[in-house]
């Protein structure tokens, strides 16, 4: 992936510096971060990306509790040395760039999340308690995306997904979520809760995260036409990725059996499916997985 030399967002925020306080199961919030499922899936998505368990488990329990209170570094701009927090920066950017352009096209204004490096565990506002361990995720409470750059090491040597354009993939897909805050459907989804079982809701869970893989694909899409980012093996990488990452493939790796009924995400098939539609069509319009009759 062509990346350096591009612009960096001022949008990063790094909270690395003496990390956060361990300690217990963590609570959810008054906010909720993006995804739902069962206390297992809860557990392999530590290991994937675009979804927080502090949301599952706060759905199972019914609510949560306040967040515990813990000191944690302020705020700064990451090191100019650090390459990791550099990549992360310019891709951050290019996101801000692609999705302004697709706003105002629509009318519409596109207001830019900030992304918080985090080392360990970290407070959020608004959705609880974030550790290491869950992966990244999206806070809609805050409009923030929180990630552990060890994270990438785990997709790598764990989920078998190495590749920067993999890493970009994850990034991307979290300000997927961030789009479909803005848009509203993020709040359609919570709406929906109370008024579904949570079969139906893990079933719209599915479609609301293929959603945030094609808009990942229209990123991409729109990224590469105007400042010709993708390399030979780049769109590999991320098709790699999202093999394995579906639900199906995480409930083969655990020795479980594979429960269509308790996706959240969706299978692999389905993922890549929708990360080409985006890739391929660079249109919001065609990432309307919630009309979609096969997923």
């Amino acid at each position: 992936m062509k990346w350096e030399g591009n612009r960096e967002s001022d949008n990063v925020e790094d909270r690395r510096a003496g990390g956060g306080a361990g300690g217990g199961l963590p609570r959810l919030g008054g906010g909720r971060s993006i995804g739902v499922g069962t206390v297992v899936v809860a557990l392999l998505a530590g290991w994937i990306f675009g979804i927080n368990p502090l949301t599952v488990l706060g759905l199972l329990s019914g609510g949560g509790s306040p967040a515990p209170v813990q000191q944690q570094a302020p705020a700064q701009r990451p090191p100019a040395d650090d390459r990791m927090a550099r990549f992360m920066s310019t891709v951050l950017a290019d996101t801000e760039d692609v999705w302004k352009q697709v706003f105002t096209q629509g009318g519409a204004t596109y207001r830019e999340p900030r992304l918080v490096l985090f080392r360990g565990s970290i407070a959020t506002q608004g959705c609880g308690h974030g550790a290491a361990a869950m992966g990244p995720f999206y806070c809609p409470a805050d409009q923030k995306v929180y990630i552990d750059l060890g994270f990438y090491e785990t997709l790598k040597t764990r989920l078998g997904a190495p590749g920067d354009f993999a890493q970009a993939y994850v990034i991307a897909h979290e300000v997927g979520h961030h789009v479909q805050n803005l848009l509203g459907i993020s709040q359609k989804m919570e709406q929906m809760r109370a008024r579904v079982s949570p079969t139906e809701f893990n079933a719209l869970s599915v479609r609301l995260e293929l959603q945030a893989d094609c808009f990942a694909g229209v990123w991409a899409h729109h990224a590469h036409n105007a400042r010709k980012i993708l390399e030979q093996g780049d769109v590999e990488e991320a098709m790699n990725a999202a093999a394995k990452i579906g639900d199906d493939a995480l409930q083969r790796a655990s020795g479980g059996a594979v429960v269509p009924e308790s996706f959240t995400h969706g299978s692999s098939a389905q993922r890549q499916r929708w990360f080409a539609t985006g890739l391929k069509t660079g249109s919001v319009k065609a990432c309307d997985t919630f009309s979609a009759r096969n997923l």
